[in-house]
């Protein structure tokens, strides 16, 4: 989930949102301040509503936020390393980079968002129960509590990707010594959740509760395309598993002079010869690569005034791997570098470029043969 604007960093990590989640901040203050407060504390005035309400919601979003950096947090304790926080219109994801190494890491990750909020669910009871007699603060204190012990409780239901899920596939993985197996499983159990979801959604909608059936329809689409993706993701991992990088980069990548234009480029190496890989080089090192994607970048009007080496990537800025890497490995690398390529290196020599197009070609061969 990318984020569309970063808010702030937290031991590093930063901390962005989604556009989605302004929806959702703007239904629950709309919500609290036209449904729960009135009829919770008829007292209020209209005025008091929607600034309760508006403190309330931001104080949620900090409640989802305190849920992920507990996650991020053990995450960080167990040496993997956390690339960023953002919160979305379902509530908030922690995008740590690799998966857990062991199945105790993997539950103590997973069980550590539910705790967070858990325990902000009974401080914010133990708020309520000090302040109950002061309307204004014990309004925003219940709502509080409330909404947290149900984000624990929710989070733990035991379908994958809901942190009760990550809880399941910990303990299996840890009864069977197989993360493949523990995967398929919480994935299955994710499904069955997420088509409950929809079937609650649909009988709420014919019971005449048509935004609430249709809220829990879309929470059980949501978390079956996720179950399914992450199934998906384990099947493209077992058809990889063993593939190394060198098995599947391009080695045609040309060398040219560091001043030809792009234009020329473009007319003689890609219309005319089909090249859609270079590399600048000199002094036999080479400098960095230009495919493609970065010619394309550029404006065609320019084209005929800039250079390869002004288009080009170069190596000291862009991500590398070794060709006897994983290339299960090298995709998670692109991934989290949001990169279409990765330059393959031996001993500070390029010898190849592993591209998501080629990736993609393997693998649909791999599959054609398989059936």
């Amino acid at each position: 989930m990318k984020s569309n604007l970063t808010i702030g960093t937290v031991w590093g990590i930063p901390i962005g949102l989604h556009l989605s989640w302004f929806i959702i901040l703007g239904l629950m203050t709309w919500s609290l301040a036209s449904g729960y407060f009135p009829s919770a504390y008829p007292q209020f005035s209209d005025i008091s509503n929607i600034m309760l309400a508006a403190v309330t919601s931001l104080l949620f979003a900090a409640s989802v936020l305190a849920h992920e950096l507990g996650h991020a947090f053990v995450a960080l304790r167990n040496r993997l390393p956390v690339r960023g926080i953002t919160l979305f219109i379902f509530g908030g994801v922690a995008q740590i980079e690799r998966e857990p190494e062991s199945p105790g890491a993997e539950f103590r990750i997973a069980i550590a968002g539910p705790l967070v909020s858990l325990l902000l669910g009974l401080f914010f009871g133990l708020l309520w129960v000090i302040d109950h007699n002061i309307p204004t603060l014990a309004a925003p204190s219940q709502y509080l509590m409330r909404i947290n012990l149900i984000l624990a409780f929710f989070n733990l239901i035991p379908g994958f990707p809901l942190d009760g899920g990550r809880v399941l596939r910990a303990l299996v993985w840890w009864r069977t010594g197989s993360y493949r197996r523990a995967t398929r499983l919480a994935s299955s159990a994710g499904q069955l959740v997420a088509f409950g979801f929809i079937a609650l959604g649909v009988l709420a909608i014919f019971d005449g509760r048509f935004f609430d059936g249709m809220w829990l329809a879309f929470i059980g689409w949501f978390l079956q395309n996720a179950a399914a993706s992450a199934q998906a993701h384990m099947n493209i991992q077992e058809v990889l598993k063993g593939i190394k990088v060198e098995q599947v980069m391009s080695t045609d990548c040309v060398p040219i002079p560091s001043l030809t234009p792009l234009s020329q480029l473009v007319e003689e190496q890609v219309l005319a010869g089909g090249k859609r890989c270079f590399y600048i080089s000199e002094g036999g090192r080479p400098d960095g690569i230009l495919t493609i994607q970065d010619i394309a970048r550029v404006p065609q009007s320019k084209w005929r005034y800039m250079s390869s080496r002004q288009a080009m990537l170069p190596l000291e800025r862009s991500a590398t791997v070794q060709p006897e890497t994983e290339l299960i490995a090298a995709l998670q690398k692109m991934e989290f570098a949001r990169l279409s390529q990765l330059p393959v290196v031996r001993d500070q020599q390029l010898v190849g470029v592993l591209s998501r197009e080629q990736v993609l070609r393997y693998l649909n061969t791999r599959l054609e043969l398989a059936v």
